[in-house]
């Protein structure tokens, strides 16, 4: 008994451990990596100057073993042979196809170079509130069943990352840091720079980790080095440029001179969106909050805490070295913007007004890794219990074998920064008040336009910026104040606008600017915004029908890739268009949402659509994911809320034969010759032959004419419908016994030529 129970107990143990967010923060993850060779840390040296893989036996986290794993040391200044605690990159899926909760890299980060402990993890749980940023937390790490310390976890920005975060990961992908280290020899530096067209001006200051992409980074150094006032469209098509003013913004407030503000240009990712903008993306912030003090400018070494504490917030802006910085904010409204993001991170993460976010943030984090950094046995020297406490407060610490470098104490430093940074002008002067925010329609009908106001005051420039999903790029329009965009009377500070709603969530942000400063609302834009939710009008019964099945065509027509699918036939009954948005289909009353039809398909009023039912998604033409029994089932038409607007249950099917409304759109099933894409009502049967008999058609196949002549009967209507079931020609009022029809502008194949609605003859087109 006590077995089994220690068994389950350990299965519990696993189970509650796995359900666990890895980058959770306040939990800490247990790393064990097993090595069948004894001198693992020899071969993880001579293996980092080609940065190759070494394979472990195993790795187990947090109880999930994954056998035959790539793991390397990684790391820049904080690699180093004679460390026992060096970074490292453990790929679960070098040499096997597996993952943890869906991460196959993982990154741990050895502290180096931060005595309190906190400025990794803290730094990216800031960074988060304000653009797309890794997450980050605590690891102990175990090689061969010895303690190794405590590493920070961060995650990788890999390509599940940017999948994740913006769509895609196939696009031009960038590590903009020097592939071969940055130091102070280092001359081409990721700063941005248009160097010409040849991508061998790039390749020693930036790591391609997509197949292909220089092209695309050097359009990107090309725009950004024309960019002006006048210009501002080009730089904004090519670079999401809110994210990159988040990015410089908090790089600034915290201080955090490793990256591309600081003397090497470095540490961050780009990444190229579906929509065509280049997403940056910060990494490394072991030497935030001031550790790192060179920001590369002439006697820019900030060697004081005092100095880093008054550390200019527009650092770089008049040095045409940090394109990036000097071109956006010599433009003024990019300028303002900037100082709106500056702005929100102060009040928000460091001025007590925001409750001090920063130092209650960092005294969460202490607490929670507290133990396990007691127990750590390769804490660098620095890294002594009193230090770890005291660094987070106001003791500077400098680093012996941390190359000489001061981090400063990080309240100390914040708390001095905040008091220099809110006495400037810059953030002194008087912001734009928005309030009041309207929606003319709180759950808008998609596919009209919404009508939104806003009260501003103390503004000369609104806009309201909105997009369809997040994946998209935000399109901005400007409000108004004068009456005439729905804001009431002019001049009364109330701005109005409308914005198209096109799909279910449509995204939406207020930004107003007057001569100094701008603002945003909500004020974590473009990160953060509102949303609204569209209605779709839905349709009631009757109006749209299930017209026609086939639930067994063996040769009956075939669908666009030549195959004898199922299919059914909708008719629209109405007068009207019609949209089949948020529209799905089924063939089971008890799965009713099995296919979502493609957004944007309308049917006109009378007109018939084909649906075939072979799960041939991939296939030319709309395919729905069920397949009809010829024993008999159900074709049903829902909404997502449950509404069931068509519902035909049928029986057992004949072969090629048509399951039919007579009257054609509202009568009663009956099954008889198929009327594919077309009206169901038949002559009877007498005169179904009489017509059949008396009808000629010739030639067939042909060039381009083809007659059709029938001497006894009027030819009323004619309709020709490609293999793919779109109608190309009609023409509903004919009366004649002889017409001709014109196939010349048609590519060859075979084609169907319905006639009256009720006979069908196949033609060949040369």
């Amino acid at each position: 008994m006590k077995t089994k129970l220690l068994v389950l107990l350990t299965l519990l143990s696993v189970f509650y451990s796995n359900a666990q967010t890895f980058y959770d923060l306040n939990t800490i993850q247990t790393i064990e990596i097993t090595f069948a060779q004894s001198n693992w840390d020899a071969l993880l040296d001579a293996a980092e100057a080609t940065d190759a893989y070494i394979e472990a036996q195993s790795v187990t986290i947090n109880g999930a073993t994954y056998n035959t794993v790539g793991v390397k040391y990684k790391g820049n200044s904080s690699y180093n042979a004679s460390n026992v605690k060096n970074p490292w990159h453990i790929e679960l899926d070098t040499y096997v196809d597996q993952n943890y909760q869906g991460y196959t890299d993982i990154k741990l980060s050895n502290v180096y170079f931060d005595p309190s402990f906190v400025r990794e993890a803290l730094g990216f749980k800031i960074l988060g509130n304000y653009m797309d940023a890794p997450k980050a937390n605590y690891a102990k790490v175990y090689v061969n069943g010895a303690l190794i310390g405590l590493y920070t976890n961060v995650e990788s920005i890999s390509k599940k990352f940017v999948e994740d975060r913006f769509g895609s990961k196939t696009n031009a992908f960038f590590d903009c840091s020097p592939p071969a280290g940055a130091g102070p020899a280092t001359t081409n530096l990721p700063n941005l720079a248009y160097l010409g067209t040849s991508s061998a001006s790039y390749t020693s200051a930036y790591d391609m980790k997509s197949l292909a992409g220089w092209d695309d980074l050097i359009a990107l150094t090309s725009t950004l080095s024309t960019t002006t006032t006048t210009n501002t469209a080009n730089i904004e098509a090519i670079l999401d440029v809110d994210r990159a003013l988040w990015m410089l913004a908090f790089d600034n407030v915290f201080v955090n001179l490793d990256s591309y503000i600081g003397k090497f240009k470095q540490n961050y990712y780009l990444y190229k969106s579906n929509n065509g903008q280049f997403m940056p993306i910060v990494w490394d912030l072991n030497m935030s909050f001031g550790v790192f003090s060179d920001t590369g400018s002439l006697g820019g070494n900030l060697t004081t805490t005092t100095a880093k504490k008054n550390m200019s917030h527009t650092l770089h802006s008049a040095e045409t070295a940090w394109p990036l910085i000097n071109k956006l904010l010599a433009i003024p409204t990019y300028k303002k913007r900037y100082l709106a993001h500056y702005k929100t991170i102060l009040t928000e993460a460091v001025s007590a007004s925001g409750s001090d976010y920063y130092l209650t943030t960092a005294q969460a984090i202490q607490s929670t890794i507290s133990t396990s950094v007691a127990a750590d046995p390769n804490k660098f020297s620095y890294q002594t219990t009193a230090n770890v406490t005291n660094n987070l407060n106001s003791t500077d610490i400098s680093m012996t074998g941390g190359g000489g470098l001061t981090a400063p104490g990080i309240t100390g430093l914040m708390s001095g920064r905040n008091t220099y940074l809110s006495a400037l002008a810059d953030f002194t002067n008087t912001q734009p008040i928005i309030s009041n925010i309207v929606l003319a329609n709180n759950a808008p009908p998609i596919g009209t336009p919404l009508h939104v106001v806003a009260t501003v005051t103390n503004t000369n420039y609104v806009y309201l910026g909105y997009r369809a999903n997040k994946f998209e790029k935000f399109t901005k329009i400007q409000m108004y104040d004068d009456g005439a965009h729905n804001d009431g009377a002019s001049g009364d500070g109330v701005f109005g606008a409308s914005m198209p709603i096109t799909t279910v969530s449509t995204q939406y942000y207020f930004y107003a600017e007057n001569a100094n400063i701008g603002i945003f609302s909500p004020a974590r834009a473009e990160h953060e915004f509102y949303s609204v939710t569209g209605t779709y009008p839905t349709l009631t019964p009757g109006i749209l029908v299930v017209n026609e099945i086939m639930a067994q065509n063996t040769s009956t027509v075939t669908d666009p890739a030549g195959d004898f699918s199922d299919w059914f036939e909708l008719y629209n009954n109405s007068d009207n268009a019609i949209s089949l948005d948020n529209l799905y289909a089924s063939d089971s009353q008890t799965s009713l949402l099995k296919w979502a039809f493609p957004s944007g398909i309308t049917m006109q009023p009378h007109s018939y659509l084909i649906i075939w039912a072979d799960q041939d998604l991939t296939q030319e033409g709309y395919h729905a994911d069920f397949k009809f029994s010829s024993g008999g089932e159900n074709c049903i038409l829902s909404y997502p809320n449950g509404t069931i607007i068509e519902n035909v249950t049928f029986g057992v099917q004949t072969s090629d034969m048509g399951y039919a409304r007579i009257p054609n759109g509202s009568g009663n099933f009956v099954i008889q010759s198929p009327t594919f894409n077309a009206n169901n009502e038949s002559l009877s049967v007498s005169a179904f032959e009489d017509f059949n008999n008396n009808l000629k058609f010739y030639p067939n196949p042909t060039d381009n004419i083809l007659t059709l002549t029938n001497d006894e009967y009027s030819i009323e209507s004619i309709a020709i419908v490609n293999l793919q079931g779109q109608i190309l020609y009609k023409n509903n009022n004919l009366n004649l016994h002889s017409t001709t029809l014109d196939f010349s502008n048609y590519s060859n194949g075979m084609y169907l030529v319905h006639i009256n609605n009720q006979i069908s003859i196949k033609i060949i087109k040369n």
